[in-house]
């Protein structure tokens, strides 16, 4: 899937590009390194602003089993032109909100159109798991797209683009009581989030070309959350986002005992011999099937001020 993101979001990926002399001497090949992040900032705002100007939405229900109820709806873009002179431009909509995302030391904006919300109980994290459909396309290229599912998939929202996920803990999934799974696999739905973002390319791909994708290129996606999963990868009994311990929204870079396995996906994450989920005490108080921080017990036997489950020192048993 396009979707699935290059492992360390924050590295810096530099495309290597060679350049040999005539002569075929032994000089060093060129690097070319990628532009700089704050300067196509400004180009991407712009071109997305240009397009936000110049193009206006229109929300069309799709019928799917020739009955005259909906099973979901799609955002249409299209340009303004003298056929729709009246349509109301992107930009001017009440609907559309701007988020500021600080990434790789640029501030990025997050232009957001709010369909629906969503009537579920809980907005994913930056690391849940995430039912959704979708459409990917790039900007000014109104007839095509180049990836999209009608039928629902489950993503792990610490694997997809920044933008992408950025954009969709903004919104809930349905209740599950308004979400059926037809039989050829599409869902029949009501009151689940639905979104169109414009992404930026440096909360997208940046340099680092796709299939259909160029390098540099902002995105647009039209995304239907149905449902969400609070994520614990490794089941280790703290959820995903909660091993994220610098703080950054990221958890591939988060590796306690530097073994190549970052913690939200290591059973041990100190490296001590003693099962995470062995060093801290969990309790699931309203059983509601979503574990938050308050229902976690952490322990420093050792007084140290690092937590049991990553002081290789601290590796007593907690739940005998």
């Amino acid at each position: 899937m396009n979707l699935r993101k290059y492992i360390f979001a924050i590295v810096m990926v530099v495309v290597s590009l060679y350049a040999c002399k005539s002569d075929d001497d032994d000089e060093a090949a060129v690097t070319i390194p990628p532009r700089d992040r704050a300067e196509q900032q400004v180009t991407d705002d712009a071109m997305i602003k240009e397009y936000l100007e110049t193009h206006f939405y229109k929300v069309e229900d799709v019928f799917l089993d020739g009955d005259t109820t909906p099973d979901y709806q799609i955002v249409k873009l299209d340009t303004i032109n003298e056929a729709n002179i009246g349509e109301q431009a992107i930009i001017n909509s009440s609907l559309l909100t701007t988020k500021k995302v600080t990434s790789n030391g640029v501030d990025y904006n997050l232009y957001i159109l709010n369909v629906n919300e969503g009537e579920g109980a809980q907005k994913p994290s930056f690391a849940d798991s995430t039912m959704v459909t979708y459409k990917g396309r790039l900007l000014f290229d109104d007839d095509n797209g180049f990836d999209s599912a009608v039928i629902p998939l489950w993503f792990s929202q610490a694997n997809l683009i920044e933008g992408w996920r950025e954009a969709v803990t903004e919104f809930k999934g349905t209740l599950s009581e308004n979400f059926v799974e037809n039989s050829d696999g599409t869902p029949s739905a009501t009151g689940f989030g639905h979104l169109v973002v414009f992404i930026p390319s440096g909360l997208g791909y940046f340099n680092v070309a796709q299939p259909g994708i160029p390098s540099y290129s902002p995105l647009i996606f039209n995304i239907q959350l149905y449902k969400v999963n609070q994520a614990d990868h490794d089941r280790d009994g703290i959820p995903s986002n909660l091993e994220d311990l610098d703080g950054d929204r990221l958890v591939e870079n988060d590796d306690t005992d530097g073994d190549r396995s970052p913690d939200y996906r290591d059973t041990d994450d100190d490296g001590d011999g003693t099962l995470t989920r062995d060093e801290i005490t969990v309790i699931d108080s309203n059983a509601d099937g979503i574990i938050t921080l308050d229902e976690i017990t952490f322990y420093d036997d050792d007084g140290d001020g690092i937590k049991n489950h990553l002081d290789f020192d601290d590796r007593d048993l907690k739940n005998e």
